[in-house]
C-alpha cells in the first residue's frame, strides 16, 4: 500500500500540472478570499477595500474578509500578499505610495512592485487639493507662485511625512513652476493639515473630506485639485490644469487590488471583472464621491503599467531633492 501510495502521489502532480489553465480557474472562488489591507482600520483605503469586498462576496457567493495589517508605509502588508499562494485566495490592498515610492524610500524592501504582483486594478483615486493658509493672501496657483519666487525658501509646506505623497508631489510642483516652497514633515495628514490652520505653514496637500470643513468656515482656501476633473465635493475649485498647469503634477493617490504573482491569468481576470461590477454600482459609486474618491477599475495590464512608471517618475524626484533610501 505504502509503495503504491508513494507512486500515486507524483503522478497526481504531474496530472495538476497538465491541467489547463481555465479549468483550474473554472471553480474559483470555493473557499473564502482573504483582503490584506496595508493600512489600518479607517481612511479611503479601508472604506474602498471593504464597500468593494462585501460586494464582489454577494457577487462570488464566497465571503470576502478584510484584513488590517499596516506599517511601513504599506510594506508590511505588501510582503506578505508577495509570499502567499498564487491562487486568488489571499488580495493586497494598497496605495500608490507602496507600489510606487516605496522603492525610492527603503534599500532593502522585502518586495519588487513590478515583479512580484499580479496586479488585479486600480479601484479607486483619492484626489489631492491644494490648500493654502489665508494669511498669505493668494488665491490661485499664480499667485501662490508669484509669491513664492519673491520669497526664495519662505514659504513653508507641510507633508504627510518624509516621502510622502505630499513631499513628492509639492517637490513636483515646485520644479514646474520654478519655486522653492520649504519641507516641514509631519506625522501624518491631519498634523499638516492642522499645521495650515495654525499657521505654522502656509501650503499642504489633503483629501477633498479632510479640508471641507476648514474651507467652508474660511481657515482654509483650496486653489486646485490635483486631477482630471473638478470634484463634486469641491465643484468651484479648479483643477490644476485649468490653474495653468499640466503635466504629472500633484497626482492622485490610488487604492487597488493585487494578487501574488504567478496568480492565473483567469483568476485575475474575473476578479478583475467583479470588481469592475462593483465600483459601477450606483450606491458604490455615490457612496466612494461623498468621500472624495474618484471609481476608477482599471485593466490588470493599465495598473501594472502605471505601477512601472511610477517607480521611474517618483525616483526622479527623489533624486532630484537628494531623498535617500533607509
Amino acid at each position: 500500500m505504502n509503495r503504491r501510495l508513494f507512486t500515486l502521489v507524483p503522478l497526481l502532480a504531474v496530472v495538476s500540472a497538465s491541467i489547463p489553465e481555465p479549468a483550474r480557474a473554472a471553480g474559483f472562488p470555493s473557499r473564502p478570499i482573504r483582503v490584506i489591507v496595508a493600512f489600518p482600520p479607517g481612511g479611503g483605503a479601508d472604506l474602498t477595500a471593504r464597500t468593494v469586498a462585501q460586494r464582489i462576496g454577494e457577487s462570488l457567493h464566497q465571503p470576502v474578509v478584510v484584513e488590517n495589517r499596516a506599517g511601513a508605509n504599506g510594506a508590511i502588508g505588501a510582503e506578505a500578499v508577495a509570499k502567499a499562494a498564487p491562487d486568488g485566495y489571499t488580495l493586497l490592498f494598497v496605495d500608490r505610495g507602496a507600489l510606487g515610492i516605496n522603492p525610492s524610500l527603503y534599500q532593502k524592501l522585502a518586495y519588487d512592485p513590478a515583479k512580484d504582483f499580479a496586479h488585479v486594478a486600480i479601484a479607486t483615486e483619492a484626489p489631492y487639493v491644494l490648500v493654502v493658509s489665508p494669511s498669505l493672501g493668494v488665491g490661485t496657483v499664480g499667485e501662490l507662485a508669484a509669491l513664492a519666487r519673491s520669497k526664495p525658501g519662505g514659504i513653508l509646506y507641510g507633508s504627510f511625512g518624509v516621502g510622502s505623497m505630499a513631499q513628492l508631489n509639492v517637490e513636483a510642483l515646485n520644479r514646474r513652476l520654478d519655486i522653492a516652497l520649504r519641507h516641514v514633515p509631519y506625522k501624518g495628514a491631519g498634523p499638516a493639515v492642522q499645521a495650515v490652520v495654525a499657521g505654522e505653514v502656509g501650503v499642504t496637500l489633503a483629501s477633498a473630506p479632510s479640508v471641507l470643513g476648514f474651507l467652508r468656515d474660511g481657515r482654509l482656501r483650496a486653489i486646485a485639485v490635483g486631477a482630471d476633473r473638478r470634484l463634486a465635493l469641491l465643484p468651484e475649485v479648479p483643477t490644476l490644469a485649468e490653474a495653468g498647469v499640466t503635466g504629472d503634477v500633484l497626482l492622485p493617490t490610488y487604492f487597488a487590488f493585487s494578487a501574488p504573482a504567478g496568480t492565473p491569468p483567469e483568476i485575475v481576470a474575473r476578479l478583475n471583472g467583479e470588481i469592475r461590477r462593483a465600483l459601477a454600482l450606483p450606491d458604490v459609486v455615490e457612496q466612494l464621491t461623498r468621500n472624495g474618491l474618484v471609481p476608477a477599475g482599471s485593466t490588470p495590464e493599465a495598473m501594472a503599467t502605471t505601477v512601472r512608471d511610477d517607480v521611474e517618475r517618483f525616483a526622479a524626484i527623489a533624486r532630484a531633492i537628494g531623498l535617500k533610501p533607509e
